[in-house]
């Protein structure tokens, strides 16, 4: 007989809680009962799961007794102002925000990645930033097969990243500009109907924003590689969905595009697509609501005199893989 479990969600009401409630109700996580919690002004709104109706419940730090496993996405004030009910309430947290990921004593995992450092939990496991997450997916086979140097990205992220008022921005301005309307903007620094913003988190004193350097300590800490050289350049771009990443890539020993093509083939939560004069490549509108990663766009590094560089292209879910559906595959481990 399989076990169930109670199960938290914390955040339920935002974007990425909506979808970790659904890939529960998809994946047919065994779920004895479910407690959807968020703030004050969302009590008693009901949300369905598996054709029942539940009521969101206000989180309290009384909110996790008798609770198994708690799913966390409402921002790393409110992940820090909670997580040690959790842990003494005897559940465990998994934790959406960038709260805990780079303490040492808290695992960051992507079950793709690095399963095994799931044991090492205190009660708190990390969901990694989504930019890093859907890197990893593609990058971690590769690494292992010929060990990772050096990684240079130029991401092209979605407005689901600053959540459901992110997405709502880009549905109205695009409206407002094509009606010759007056914008404001309010979620970015910037108007994102028809144009790009190169600025995602707050700027550092090197020049690099917190999202780039995000994906530098992040890959360190999951792929146990301290001294990994990491360069990135953070966009945020007019899409509602799935994030995007052309990625350059040196290794410590020689491979080929066919090589690494035959390696992605077969990794988890990889879909390779990669028929260029097809025109079949890797794009966000076919990433939307899926698992698995995209891959393609593979080519030898032509600004290398030897075969150590690839140059790939990436899209995925950044709802999805890049969140929710990450948070569920850890609970799925556990």
């Amino acid at each position: 007989m399989v076990k169930e479990y109670n199960v938290a969600v914390a955040g339920a009401t935002g974007a990425v809680g909506v979808e970790m409630i659904k890939t529960l109700e998809k994946r047919n996580f065994p779920v004895r009962n479910l407690r959807l919690l968020a703030s004050s002004r969302s009590v008693g709104k009901e949300m369905k799961f598996k054709d029942t109706a539940v009521k969101v419940e206000e989180l309290t730090k009384d909110s996790f007794r008798g609770v198994d496993i708690a799913l966390f996405s409402a921002g790393g004030d409110i992940s820090k102002e909670f997580a040690q009910s959790v842990v003494d309430s005897g559940a465990v947290m998994i934790d959406n925000s960038s709260a805990f990921r780079m303490r040492e004593d808290v695992p960051l995992v992507v079950p793709e990645v690095n399963p095994e450092d799931i044991a090492g939990h205190h009660g708190i496991i990390a969901n990694p930033n989504c930019t890093t997450i859907i890197m990893l997916v593609a990058v971690a086979p590769l690494h292992r097969a010929r060990g990772l140097k050096r990684l240079v990205a130029a991401t092209y992220q979605a407005t689901s990243g600053a959540g459901a008022k992110g997405m709502a921005e880009l549905e109205l301005q695009t409206r407002q500009l094509l009606n010759g309307e007056p914008i404001a903007p309010k979620a970015f620094a910037h108007r994102i109907g028809f144009n790009l913003i190169p600025h995602i988190d707050v700027f550092n004193e090197n020049g690099y924003t917190k999202e780039e350097l995000k994906m530098l300590n992040e890959s360190r800490k999951m792929l146990h590689l301290p001294t990994l050289k990491v360069s990135c350049t953070c966009v945020r771009v007019p899409i509602f969905r799935a994030h995007s990443e052309a990625l350059n890539l040196e290794f410590e020993r020689e491979i080929t595009p066919e090589e690494a093509r035959e390696i992605l083939r077969g990794a988890p939560g990889v879909k390779l697509v990669d028929d260029p004069a097809n025109r079949c490549y890797p794009m966000p509108v076919d990433a939307s609501e899926q698992y698995d990663v995209l891959v393609g766009r593979i080519r030898q590094d032509i600004s290398r005199d030897d075969k150590r560089g690839l140059d790939i292209f990436v899209s995925g879910d950044q709802v999805l893989k890049g969140a929710a559906l990450n948070a569920v595959q850890i609970a799925e481990l556990l």
